[in-house]
């Protein structure tokens, strides 16, 4: 899969496409049904599935720490979009300058004339440009006459509720995993590499495998059984997702204990799965009653590994 970085970076050879605009927050189920169409257009043309999306997610940029918990970052939601087959992502910086832009001028010096697009497929909600004055229509007035193909996406059902970011956000908040997992069509996982922490850990009795949630809401909280993989190998273990009330911590942290492991992994890349919510987390009193409460949590997990 082909990654363009800004639009500046879209050259001659990158004309023709058809292509999908939005998020794409944890590439569910309901986004897997427009990607499906999107690749099925792509056939039918003969030119590259192209996925347009933005860094940071444009709430993220108006609404900064009161935007949506993000459910994948951009790594992630990559590599998610490579295996199900898309040829080209162009991920674009949203900044002041790119929402101000004239939305007309956006459907014509871009889709058109940079990207050559063919087929467009994107939410009949969807508005983009200054002041939000492009839309689905106008998409469909300005396109139409110069050969781009618009068509909406429907709401992908399942169980009776429509799939979306946002249910997926609700059910990860109330500790329901299987809802989460069922909606996403995979585990919910979190990557990034290992850091060094403050060792705190290991004085306890319990080495941990830290990584910064280099994001600005996280959609999850609490102690979770989890699959870890590094370096190609999957391990079971416990793992914290917080800021670590007990040791009066501010920033929030993924740390990972995994079982029967005593490598040194600082600086490589690894993927949790969550697997089963455990319990929120909590401050205790004294770092006595925070080492027996860790003890209860690998033995829980262990349980939900049937390694006890």
């Amino acid at each position: 899969m082909q990654l363009i970085r800004g639009i500046h970076n879209i050259r001659a050879h990158h004309f023709g496409c058809v292509l999908t605009i939005g998020n794409f927050d944890g590439v569910h189920l309901g986004h897997v049904e427009v990607l499906k169409g999107l690749i099925a257009d792509a056939k039918h043309y003969q030119l590259p599935s192209t996925v347009m999306l933005f860094e940071p997610q444009p709430l993220e940029f108006f609404a900064k720490d009161k935007a949506p918990a993000r459910l994948t970052r951009l790594r992630d939601k990559l590599a998610l979009l490579e295996s199900l087959g898309i040829d080209r992502v162009i991920c674009v910086n949203f900044n002041r300058n790119f929402a101000a832009q004239d939305a007309e001028l956006f459907i014509t010096d871009v889709l058109i004339d940079k990207l050559g697009t063919k087929a467009l497929t994107v939410g009949d909600d969807f508005r983009f440009g200054k002041d939000r004055a492009g839309d689905f229509t106008m998409l469909k007035r300005i396109g139409g006459p110069l050969g781009m193909h618009v068509k909406d996406t429907d709401s992908f059902r399942k169980q009776d509720c429509r799939v979306s970011s946002t249910r997926i956000r609700e059910a990860l908040a109330t500790g329901d995993l299987n809802l989460a997992h069922e909606m996403l069509g995979h585990t919910y996982a979190i990557s990034g590499r290992v850091i060094h922490g403050w060792k705190k850990g290991r004085e306890l009795g319990f080495h941990t495998a830290n990584i910064a949630l280099k994001r600005q809401v996280s959609p999850v909280k609490g102690v979770y059984a989890v699959k870890a993989t590094v370096d190609g190998v999957t391990y079971n273990g416990v793992a914290n997702i917080g800021n670590k009330p007990t040791l009066n911590g501010t920033k929030a942290l993924l740390e990972v204990h995994l079982f029967d492991f005593n490598k040194t992994i600082y600086g490589q890349f690894m993927r949790v799965e969550l697997i089963k919510k455990l319990r929120d987390e909590q401050k205790f009193e004294t770092l006595a009653q925070l080492t027996e409460q860790i003890g209860f949590d690998v033995s829980a997990a262990k349980q939900c590994f049937s390694l006890t």
